[in-house]
């Protein structure tokens, strides 16, 4: 009821106002940016003065006017576009299949097909704008002495200039797909619009002509060899002629045109920087800080509230905005932290407090059992285990959370949120909630996986000299007599005699058997498996991708940082502004929770390839930050950690925890850690 309400309010009133804000400024920066590709079209160094004077009237001329409309409305799509398709948690594809599956996908298939034809409206501009031999896509023939009526000839010129636009449009398409350039990122340093907007200027002209040169290297290969089909068919459908005076495009001669090959890059590089500018904007205005009210006088506005606010789930960057909102209150706003430590009246109920605290416990609790199971996946070499054994297993930080905070630490029936699907393979059949198959390990179920493997990594038997944690072949472990192993020996404890592990089968045990047709197709099913597993090709597209199941599982570790950043500030500022308590109280399962995150954030960097850094790269107007989350929340893990127990020094002896959570406190304490 509230969530439909609040989020139609949000998207309403902030977003679309920010977006449409952004837009406009792309609009009011398209003239001068179009002058600037006029004259750098134009130039010519044997002649600046003419050139200048060509530029001012052309710039002033209809054909420049109705030209910068339609570019007007390209960035208006453009811009519609982003805030269609942008998101604050990147899909990140673990495997080359699941990356082929996204760039085949119905709704990327329409994006694609729509930049191709804004690239194409944009070429024309360009070639409108340029001039010359690029302005019109036909021209007459040169007549020979017998013909009395002129024929139209194709200028390839203007024909090559419109399909480079819409490869670079679709190009850049697919590009935005694999570099996750609809991920909007939150920057960690706050500046205002204007002084973001100039600092990221020279990365947007790089990665423009950048990408436009290798577009352009790239629609040249392409052209040489189908640059016929397009030739032929548009001469067919207008009725023109192909002039064999000249040398065609499509061939060696015709591409080794150096002023071909600039004015094709200038106007790549003008496309994609229009585009990137409004990309760049609609980060800036979206990311923009929003200051959400603790609490209000009336009860109509009390879903516009940051404790309301937190625990919506959709749209995912107000939940991202009231958590940022949440960090930069925790720190800098001694007025509004007053307001989270208030009581209700009447009543006198912690009700501001216990809804945040409550939140930023249940996304911690969230990411934590998320690496506890992918962390047990890995263990166990891929082998996911069943509910009933992997329910009754805990770790000793699990089970050291106290009874009182049960309920805090309790994951809610829907989670906000929730790892990418990429990161594991398919889940176990019959165990809904258990660990599924490792990112790191070979896949097992995987339908290529090789019977070889699958021997080798196959679970021991309990009868086998080789059951239990001891695998060597070297060493013998005792294992129960026959008559000591039935199943009450193992649960019980007392044994059993022989006459009990000798049972007639039931007929409900003989109907469950498969059938020989089930059989005939599980062997079928088995011989496509082996023969698809030595296909190289087939491998390649299935293998896991180093470091994608690691980033995916910390793809929304950004809400996490800010959860972490928000409790721990407010803690150490309860030090001495919590005039009521409300925070001591909540105060050994906040600790609790935050010390079994970092055991766990712990042991997941000592998996392979999860404490590696990526390298960073600086070509692409994609967002590469997600790829270093994991590093930045286990620092702020350190560093909340460091923040509460500085504060409060030796008055956290009198916390009621586990002795192994007071172990690793006191390593905080003495600065050990």
């Amino acid at each position: 009821m509230f969530s439909a309400e609040q989020s139609c309010w949000f998207v309403r009133k902030v977003i679309w106002w920010r977006a449409v804000a952004s837009i406009a400024w792309a609009v009011l920066l398209l003239p001068p940016i179009t002058a600037v590709f006029v004259i750098l079209s134009r130039f010519s160094l044997l002649h600046p003065i003419q050139t200048i004077s060509e530029c001012l009237s052309h710039l002033t001329s209809a054909s420049a006017i109705f030209s910068l409309i339609l570019l007007c409305g390209v960035i208006l799509m453009v811009g519609f576009l982003n805030l269609e398709y942008y998101t604050v948690i990147p899909t990140i594809a673990c495997s080359k299949i699941a990356l082929l599956g996204q760039l085949l996908h119905p709704r990327q298939f329409v994006n694609s097909l729509v930049h191709c034809i804004m690239g194409v409206i944009v070429a024309w501009c360009c070639a409108i704008t340029i001039g010359g031999r690029y302005e019109t896509l036909g021209y007459p023939c040169p007549q020979s002495d017998g013909d009395s009526s002129p024929q139209m000839c194709l200028n390839e010129y203007h024909l090559i200039h419109l399909l480079a636009g819409g490869f670079v449009g679709f190009s850049h398409s697919l590009l935005g797909v694999i570099h996750n350039m609809n991920y909007v990122s939150f920057h960690t340093v706050q500046q205002y619009k204007y002084l973001r907007f100039k600092g990221s200027l020279p990365l947007v002209v790089k990665c423009s002509a950048t990408q436009a040169l290798y577009s352009v290297r790239n629609y040249i290969v392409v052209f040489f060899f189908l640059g016929y089909i397009p030739k032929a068919w548009i001469c067919k459908t207008l009725n023109l002629d192909l002039n064999s005076s000249v040398h065609p495009l499509d061939s060696i001669a015709g591409l080794l045109d150096l002023s071909l090959l600039y004015h094709l890059w200038i106007s790549a590089s003008f496309l994609l920087f229009t585009w990137h500018i409004t990309l760049l904007l609609f980060r800036i205005f979206v990311t923009e800080v929003y200051s959400f009210p603790v609490q209000s006088s009336f009860t109509e506005d009390s879903h516009q509230c940051l404790p309301r606010v937190l625990t919506d789930k959709q749209p995912m960057i107000l939940k991202f905005l009231a958590l940022q909102d949440l960090a930069l209150l925790s720190q800098h706003s001694p007025s509004r932290r007053c307001e989270v430590f208030s009581l209700s009246q009447p009543g006198g109920h912690p009700h501001n407090w216990n809804a945040i605290s409550k939140e930023c416990l249940s996304l911690l609790a969230d990411l934590t059992q998320r690496l506890v199971a992918y962390h047990d996946t890995v263990a166990t070499n891929g082998r996911a285990k069943s509910l009933s054994t992997g329910s009754d297993k805990k770790t000793s930080s699990e089970t050291s959370v106290p009874s009182s905070t049960e309920d805090l630490m309790s994951p809610r029936p829907t989670l906000l949120m929730k790892t990418p699907v990429s990161v594991f393979a398919r889940s176990v059949v019959g165990s809904p909630q258990s660990p599924l198959t490792a990112a790191f390990t070979p896949d097992l179920d995987s339908p290529f996986a090789s019977p070889a493997l699958r021997r080798l990594t196959a679970p021991v038997e309990q009868c086998s000299p080789w059951f239990g944690t001891v695998q060597s072949p070297h060493v013998m472990r005792r294992v129960p007599k026959l008559w000591s192993t039935s199943t009450d020996t193992q649960i019980n404890g007392s044994p059993q005699s022989s006459s009990s592990l000798t049972s007639v089968p039931t007929p409900k045990q003989e109907s469950s058997k498969p059938s020989l047709l089930a059989q005939f197709l599980q062997n079928r099913k088995e011989q496509v498996k082996n023969f698809l597993a030595k296909r190289v090709l087939i491998m390649y597209l299935f293998n896991k991708l180093p470091e994608a199941s690691s980033q995916a599982l910390f793809a929304d570790s950004q809400a996490h940082i800010w959860a972490l950043e928000g409790l721990s500030y407010l803690v150490q500022a309860s030090f001495s502004e919590d005039q009521f308590g409300v925070v001591q109280t909540t105060l050994p399962s906040i600790l609790s929770c935050i010390l079994v995150l970092q055991e766990a954030v712990d042991r997941h960097f000592k998996l392979p390839h999860a404490s590696s850094k990526p390298v960073r790269s600086t070509g692409s107007m994609g967002d590469s930050t997600h790829k270093t989350l994991r590093f930045a929340l286990r620092a702020t893990l350190k560093t909340a950690i460091y923040r509460i127990t500085t504060t409060f020094g030796d008055h956290l002896n009198a916390i009621q925890m586990s002795a192994e959570h007071r172990k690793r406190l006191q390593q905080f304490l003495e600065y050990k850690e």
